[in-house]
């Protein structure tokens, strides 16, 4: 798939989505009580999802070689439209938990899909922009989301947030529809693209007259560019490491974030919103040019730590004041950061992994990761029966602290390679 091209739509499609999830985020547990759950339910329910992610993101990058980035596109986008439209007129809590489920079988799906069809159709020239542009549409859907489901609930009823949403994934629908593809039926364009490399060196080599040695294949290039104290086997496994750690640091923020902001800091919901939307913010301008000092530096692992490092800041700003304009600069300054690690960390498994594994790689990874989604809130809950809100985030900056750590080991692997 020519990434170039297609890139418009590919982001109106992530930020479609990401505006719907961060739509019915934070009125999904207010929608649940609506049903007079017990508490039991509702735990289930919402752990669901995230056993949907983590199962979600293999299967994902199977369906992505099978079918393609185009058809795999429209069919997570379609399973999302099913989900919100099955949730606002759902009344059993038995069909919640399904489509729960399924929602986050299709939301991992659709971050492999998108990262992979980055990963094969960009090179090491523009992986990091494309990533870039990528999470800052992102990051403008987790801005407006927010603001629009919020007015909506003070006007309408709580099921009507879901059926736009649902509107919102059918137009993110007909928008991957609009997707031109190279060829039929082959999902990574990348492979057309080494087969045409070949010819030319072929052909160039002929007109010369010259013997010429075996033409490079796409497999020994990658192999070049892999380093030579790291075998694939522990880059997987330094990878799903630290993306890890990273979402079970997003997780443990996400989740108490606006418990914190509220209990410690005296915030009302609506300064504890401002701040989500502060962090969109900065990631959406942010993004871009991260992505694009990404490809010049080439250092790419050095931006992950960076950006981790960032995030750090954040959480260490609210921690030290309760001054609105001091959080929120904090938060401006940890968008700055997400946008940093997640640009370049998949735009380093991208340079990094042969093509013919690079999907089920990024399956892999994203899978993992939410194992962490999981575990990380509920240690910090057991953390903060013991202690308190503050001690969850003690624990949050030990989790940022091992992956930038983890990342130091395996930058200084590629660079021995470099030496």
């Amino acid at each position: 798939m020519e990434v170039r091209h297609n890139l418009p739509l590919l982001l109106m499609i992530c930020f479609l989505s990401q505006m719907g999830g961060f739509m019915i985020l934070p009125l999904f547990p207010l929608f649940m009580e609506e049903f007079g759950l017990s508490g039991w339910t509702l735990g289930v329910i919402f752990a669901l999802f995230y056993v949907g992610k983590v199962i979600g993101g293999v299967p994902a990058a199977a369906l992505y070689r099978k079918l393609g980035g185009k058809r795999a596109l429209i069919l997570m986008l379609a399973a999302l439209a099913l989900c919100m439209g099955g949730f606002a007129v759902s009344k059993s809590a038995i069909l919640l938990g399904l489509l729960r489920l399924l929602q986050g079988l299709a939301s991992s799906g659709l971050t492999v899909v998108v990262r992979s069809i980055i990963g094969d159709g960009g090179s090491v020239e523009n992986r990091g922009l494309y990533n870039g542009y990528i999470s800052s549409s992102e990051g403008g859907g987790m801005i407006l989301g927010p603001v629009i489901s919020g007015w909506l609930a003070i006007h309408w009823p709580l099921s009507v947030p879901f059926l736009l949403v649902a509107l919102c994934c059918l137009i993110a629908v007909v928008t991957a529809m609009g997707i031109k593809t190279s060829a039929q039926n082959l999902p990574a364009s990348s492979s057309i693209a080494s087969r045409k490399v070949k010819e030319d060196y072929n052909n160039q080599n002929q007109q010369k007259n010259v013997n010429p040695p075996a033409a490079p294949t796409t497999e020994s290039i990658q192999a070049k560019s892999l380093p030579v104290t790291m075998t694939m086997k522990q880059q997987l496994i330094g990878y799903i490491t630290v993306h890890v750690l990273e979402m079970s640091a997003y997780a443990v923020f996400l989740t108490y974030f606006a418990l914190y902001a509220t209990q410690v800091m005296q915030w009302d919901a609506l300064s504890a919103s401002l701040a989500f939307t502060v962090a969109g913010i900065s990631t959406f301008g942010a993004a871009p040019v991260v992505g694009r000092l990404s490809d010049r530096m080439g250092d790419r692992l050095l931006l992950c730590m960076l950006g981790m490092f960032l995030i750090g800041v954040e959480v260490l700003v609210f921690l030290s004041t309760s001054s609105h304009m001091w959080v929120y600069i904090g938060m401006f300054i940890g968008g700055i950061g997400g946008a940093c690690y997640m640009d370049s960390f998949f735009a380093h498994i991208g340079d990094h992994t042969p093509e013919e594994q690079r999907s089920p790689i990024m399956g892999q990874i994203v899978s993992a990761a939410e194992i962490g989604s999981i575990a990380s809130p509920l240690i910090a809950a057991l953390l903060m029966e013991a202690g308190s809100l503050y001690t969850v985030f003690i624990f949050n900056l030990l989790l940022i602290a091992a992956a930038i750590a983890v990342q130091a080991v395996m930058r200084s692997r590629y660079r021995v390679r470099q030496r």
